[in-house]
């Protein structure tokens, strides 16, 4: 029985931490330090690669998803990387208004390529330019406010005009985090079982 309980009470702690990782946080507002050191990078490396196709033939990018091993999301958005400034610029005052969360959307819209795909085959079902408002999550990593996620637009929102700008210095000072369902229903259940169990 003893053993059963402290089985019980390390699977218990290991559902909580795994829940504590980034799955469970994001922060409340744009602009608040992140936890996540490599983010931006992989924003990066995911909407704002160099050399992608400016084409929206299927079978370039079926070429260049396929050299790049990069099959395994069914939508993906490139934006061309001369605008890589103007996409930071989104987590800045003057770039960007902010959204919910800590979404912030472009004060003018920018024109990229959307690929649909089927996932782990490569193959393309279509490719897209859109012109949209961007709408990212801004975090700050190394004293700077910058996108590391890229948010779909469907329904082609718009910037609000008496928003408050993205990245204001008031704000990001500290880091909150809001918890998911998942974290808080691993907590009750761990509250539950430590009563039944002790």
């Amino acid at each position: 029985m003893k053993n059963l309980k402290l089985l019980i009470l390390s699977l218990s702690i290991c559902l909580l931490l795994g829940n504590l990782g980034v799955s469970g946080y994001s922060n409340v507002e744009p602009c608040q330090r992140s936890r996540c050191n490599n983010c931006h990078e992989k924003f990066l490396y995911r909407h704002v690669r160099p050399n992608t196709p400016l084409t929206t033939d299927h079978n370039a990018w079926e070429k260049y998803l396929r050299e790049k091993n990069d099959c395994s999301r069914p939508t993906q958005s490139f934006l061309h990387p001369k605008d890589r400034e103007r996409v930071d610029a989104v987590c800045s005052s003057s770039g960007g208004k902010r959204y919910q969360g800590n979404l912030c959307i472009s004060q003018s819209p920018f024109t990229f390529l959307t690929v649909r795909s089927e996932t782990g085959t490569c193959g393309v079902s279509s490719v897209r330019e859109e012109t949209k408002h961007l709408i990212l999550a801004c975090e700050v990593l190394e004293n700077r406010c910058v996108p590391v996620h890229f948010e779909g637009n469907r329904e082609g929102n718009k910037p609000d005009n008496n928003a408050a700008g993205c990245g204001s210095t008031e704000k990001g000072k500290g880091s909150s985090f809001q918890v998911s369902g998942m974290w808080l229903a691993s907590s009750l259940i761990l509250m539950f079982l430590s009563q039944l169990l002790f």
